[in-house]
């Protein structure tokens, strides 16, 4: 009998020493890793310190690519984007493949857009950037800041095409053949570096996450419980409140381009944002949000920039036109628009002094209230 009890005893410790640990939720924020925005990671772990290993490898990639795809700054030991319009008209200069397979997605969906998402519109971006950096410097004063001219952004404009722009990936070069040419992939390197982030935590089989990079959101898996992530849309107001929510089953990625973030207001009394029209040369005025729905963070911010530029009929011709190329892909978009700017379609709410338009496919996914 009491050997008995002494096996038993051993037995119940033995269980309890092996019993599996069960998977659970971890959190993390910085706001030092690039990107001019703070970049936030949630994912499922048997311990807080399996989930610290991939979050600081995660920040590792986003510190990483964001060197890479700086156009402000060079860093020792990298060929980054300011490298290579530094050596515009110069020479060529072998890059990490992870840039050119950016700029390769880039230009397909320039050729999508049919030349309205443009990462080739350096000359005339970096004008407004200066402009733009003046006017918030005035704001904080209490001033107003100045406007360019259409001569000084035509004349920009002359730098700008993709005939500029050489890529050998056999030798991993991109050269920038003229000059006064450069890139800014402000449109899609945020949401480029998220799907990566993203795609490594889900190679080391990652059950379920959320990588957050300043709004942009790549969901991985459905939550542990199984019910669909909750994603908010910024009310145009610039406050921190939601005007909506959506609701997002398994993986996918959620991005918003919105005309609230880096404005400055100019002295001929119009407010001037930071996302640019090709076809005028100035800030776009059709929404003041634009919101994207697709597989891919990268592809999201490159689709969200584009269609916040045009106005509703062509931006649901390039809705069209991605569906027919990519018919295993979601894609579903969110425009917000105040009342005069209203669009005609049957997919539309006002809510808050605001419409909202959005794709036949979310009529079950908002949340209103």
């Amino acid at each position: 009998m009491k050997k008995i009890t002494i096996i038993a005893i051993i037995a119940l410790l033995f269980t309890g020493c092996t019993a599996k640990k069960e998977l659970a939720m971890y959190s993390n924020t910085t706001v030092s890793a690039g990107f001019d925005t703070y970049i936030s990671i949630k994912a499922s772990a048997y311990s807080k310190e399996e989930f610290d290993t991939y979050f600081n490898s995660s920040i590792e990639n986003f510190i990483y690519l964001n060197k890479l795809f700086d156009i402000y700054h060079t860093y020792d030991g990298i060929n980054n984007l300011k490298s290579v319009n530094d050596n515009a008209g110069i020479q060529p200069l072998e890059v990490d493949p992870i840039l050119i397979e950016m700029l390769s997605l880039a230009k397909e969906y320039y050729d999508l857009s049919n030349g309205e998402f443009d990462i080739t519109l350096g000359p005339v971006l970096k004008i407004w950037h200066e402009y733009r950096t003046q006017g918030l410097l005035n704001m904080a004063e209490g001033k107003s800041g100045s406007t360019p001219s259409l001569e000084e952004l035509q004349e920009a404009y002359k730098c700008v095409g993709w005939q500029y722009v050489e890529i050998d990936k056999t030798n991993n070069t991109v050269f920038l053949n003229n000059a006064c040419a450069s890139l800014d992939v402000g449109g899609i390197a945020k949401g480029f570096s998220t799907e990566y982030v993203a795609e490594k935590l889900e190679e080391n089989n990652i059950a379920v996450g959320i990588v957050d990079a300043g709004g942009n959101n790549r969901t991985i898996n459905s939550k542990l419980d199984n019910t669909p992530w909750r994603v908010g849309i910024q009310s145009p107001t610039g406050s921190a409140d939601s005007i909506i929510a959506v609701t997002i089953d398994g993986s996918m990625s959620f991005v918003t381009s919105g005309d609230y973030q880096r404005y400055y207001l100019s002295e001929d009394g119009n407010t001037y944002h930071h996302i640019i029209d090709p076809s005028t040369l100035f800030p776009a005025d059709y929404y003041n949000s634009v919101s994207i729905i697709t597989d891919d963070s990268g592809i999201a911010d490159a689709l969200s920039t584009t269609l916040f530029t045009v106005d509703f009929e062509t931006g649901n011709q390039i809705i069209d036109e991605f569906r027919k190329n990519n018919p295993d892909s979601t894609l579903e978009v969110i425009w917000i628009m105040t009342p005069e700017k209203k669009v005609d379609t049957q997919y539309i709410k006002e809510k808050n002094g605001y419409y909202i338009a959005y794709t036949s496919g979310l009529e079950n996914k908002i949340i209103w209230e």
